[in-house]
């Protein structure tokens, strides 16, 4: 006989679904804008040499009561209320962060006590810019196993809190933001993941770290380090060749798995990096504009957080439909990268 305690817990039934549908999204971002002009103030840089070289204008930061718990639990309440379900109707979420609260406990555990989904289960997964991408192929897999039915999955960080101000080759990129998206089981067999990929290379680490000590600044640093620690160290010229490659190779392989073509594509949703990297790629694919949607003129880069944002905002600009075909993408340190095409 179970225990009155063991009946608090949730049960998981193996029941297999037709597909998987994405039914909420939600996003959060710090009320604090900063602009290039405002950083021009305290280091040497302007809005143009900005704008030319990343296409980013301003970014939001957060500020003194904020962190990457609350801008989680704000992104995920929203998309609660926008799929129209109670946050105990969650089996599962997904914090994707590089920039937890704490190593202990995972960040997506308070989430799910915070926003009332206990005894959900919760996990953060570290991927960088991947991540999200990352947590939603995870999601998808979990759910059309039977095991699980509803799924949060969270794309969450303050990056504001891991770049060295005084250093302007990384603190103009970044900003700070949330994004989740709810996937749950349905009984529409064309809903769902048509393809995924998940890959890294760790020999590029070097490229994009947060060193803690003098330990982790790899011999050959070319330069790289900013001479401190705890923030972001990164090799643009070499992130950027990285990004270039990766963005293509990840449309290339997703399109030749299920004999797709471009024009077949209602919607790339990809990290949002830099502009230039965005815009190149669009043309050598033969892309219309509005099916590469490019926000980061208004967040900068903010890491795994940034596809949610895109997606949220697309869905509120009611730009995506049911039976649309859309490619995520992403691509981050680690080095890793990740794609997942889905019919909605």
């Amino acid at each position: 006989m179970p225990s009155k305690d063991s009946e608090a817990l949730r049960a998981t039934t193996i029941t297999i679904p037709a597909g998987v549908a994405i039914i909420g999204t939600g996003k959060a971002s710090p009320g604090k804008i900063v602009t290039n002009d405002d950083l021009s103030q305290n280091i040497e840089t302007n809005d143009e040499w900005i704008c030319q070289r990343t296409g980013i204008r301003q970014r939001h930061i957060v500020t003194d009561d904020q962190n990457i718990r609350t801008l989680a639990v704000d992104a995920t309440n929203q998309a609660i209320a926008n799929a129209k379900i109670a946050a105990s109707d969650i089996d599962l979420l997904i914090c994707c962060t590089m920039t937890p609260e704490m190593n202990c406990p995972n960040t997506g555990a308070r989430v799910v006590a915070e926003i009332g989904a206990t005894p959900a289960g919760a996990m953060d997964i570290s991927a960088a810019c991947s991540g999200f991408v990352y947590g939603m192929n995870l999601a998808y897999t979990l759910i059309k196993a039977g095991g699980y039915k509803t799924i949060a999955v969270v794309g969450s960080e303050v990056l504001s809190k891991a770049v060295d101000w005084e250093d302007r080759r990384t603190c103009v990129l970044f900003g700070d933001g949330a994004g989740t998206a709810i996937l749950q089981a349905t009984d529409r067999p064309e809903a769902g993941c048509l393809y995924q990929t998940m890959g890294s290379n760790g020999d590029g680490w070097r490229e994009l770290y947060i060193p803690r000590c003098e330990a982790d600044i790899p011999e050959n640093d070319n330069g790289v380090f900013s001479g401190t620690f705890n923030t972001l160290q990164m090799n643009g010229r070499e992130v950027y060749k990285f990004a270039v490659s990766t963005f293509r190779k990840c449309v290339d392989n997703a399109l030749k798995a299920t004999g797709l073509t471009v024009a077949d594509l209602d919607m790339i949703v990809a990290h949002q990096s830099n502009a230039r990297i965005l815009e190149s790629a669009r043309e050598k694919l033969g892309l219309p504009e509005d099916k590469l949607y490019i926000n980061i003129d208004r967040y900068a880069n903010t890491s795994a957080a940034s596809v949610p944002i895109c997606l949220h905002e697309l869905t509120e600009q009611n730009r995506l439909k049911p039976g649309n075909l859309v490619l995520f993408i992403g691509m981050g340190g680690g080095l890793t990268w990740g794609a997942s095409l889905w019919r909605l």
